[in-house]
């Protein structure tokens, strides 16, 4: 499925509209009910755009936003996924499959994408984002990669992006799943410009006759960018998320014993200590790679694996099924996660099984 024409417009899928606008074509997330969240469908439609326009000479640049809503978007079909974990697990490697070769290629797309993150940018959402050359954060940008809470860990491509934040960040927002707002994203590096939301729609009717300024657009259209509250405890993050392993970071939670410390204390309590044991193995290992390919691999392989755990469709039914917010993790604790079961879930899969970019 491809876009051809100059002035095509079409539903790709009930969750995505494909445009062409002048010189430029837009992928506009449009599932409002979900917050914009992500499902194999909407990721299909995005994927076979984006290889069209990708030799088409008239496309000179990617916008990726959203319709109505308060959301850019808040993730995948995480429903899905539990549903799918529950009979064997199938449909959630198919649709990590598909939506891994979309971030990935999105990362290596030879034209330049610009992702306008205006509202809840979430897990999935931070996997359409971060990869675009040009992102664009607002004073409604909520970003956070939550998935410890669910018994996931923070994949599309996050274990890349987390461990090349300063210091112990990657670490910190990993394994707690804080929300920054858009001023802490471009402090962090995680966006290029800052515009109020206000400004977006007459952004985006400025590139698309224009692509090629888009650099003067942008600049043109940024403001001031506030305070980023976060880097008031970056000393604080150095410190106390540094420790090896998980037990040494609650520890160091712990002796702490300051406000902020035992705040952080309290938010890990009620995370799945397996999740978290994989998100911190993930941002130190994603440290040493060189290709985001090898990212997707490691990935993929994770992925496939910790949605056979017990954690992660408890942690579906207690934060978004019953929503009772009182999870029951198996192990309870991170001293009953063994690091060989940790291991286990980072090994390899076979040729026949591992993931490969898009053809």
């Amino acid at each position: 499925m491809g876009l051809t024409k100059p002035e095509d417009k079409m539903m790709a899928a009930p969750g995505v509209l494909t445009l062409r606008e002048g010189g430029v074509g837009r992928l506009r997330l449009n599932r409002p009910s979900a917050l914009h969240a992500l499902d194999h469908a909407m990721c299909a439609a995005m994927l076979d755009a984006l290889l069209a326009w990708a030799g088409d000479p008239a496309v000179r640049a990617v916008v990726v936003d959203h319709a109505e809503g308060r959301g850019f978007c808040a993730g995948g079909d995480i429903r899905m996924l539990a549903a799918s974990a529950a009979e064997g697990g199938e449909e959630a490697r198919a649709f990590f499959r598909l939506e891994y070769q979309l971030n990935h290629l999105m990362f290596t797309y030879p034209k330049p994408i610009v992702a306008l993150m205006d509202g809840i940018t979430m897990g999935g959402g931070v996997g359409i984002a971060l990869p675009a050359k040009i992102r664009v954060a607002t004073e409604r940008t909520r970003l956070a990669m939550p998935e410890t809470g669910i018994g996931l860990f923070a994949d599309v491509g996050g274990g890349w992006y987390l461990s090349r934040l300063p210091g112990r960040m990657g670490e910190f927002l990993a394994l707690t799943g804080h929300r920054i707002d858009g001023a802490e994203c471009h402090a962090l590096g995680m966006a290029t410009h800052y515009v109020e939301s206000a400004a977006l729609p007459d952004l985006t009717r400025a590139i698309a006759p224009e692509p090629g300024r888009l650099d003067v657009l942008l600049g043109a259209a940024c403001v001031p960018v506030p305070g980023a509250a976060i880097l008031g405890h970056q000393d604080e993050i150095d410190r106390l998320f540094t420790g090896e392993t998980l037990e040494e970071v609650l520890a160091a939670l712990e002796a702490d014993g300051g406000e902020w410390a035992t705040a952080q204390r309290q938010v890990l309590a009620a995370k799945s200590p397996l999740s978290m044991k994989v998100c911190l193995k993930l941002v130190r290992e994603s440290r040493k790679l060189t290709d985001f390919a090898d990212e997707m691999r490691l990935e993929f392989a994770i992925g496939s694996r910790i949605i056979a755990e017990p954690d992660f469709v408890e942690g579906v039914r207690s934060v978004i099924v019953d929503k009772d917010h009182a999870p029951h993790w198996n192990p309870a604790a991170a001293e009953g996660v063994s690091a060989a079961t940790v291991d286990a879930i980072f090994a390899p899969l076979a040729e026949g099984e591992a993931w490969h970019p898009a053809a």
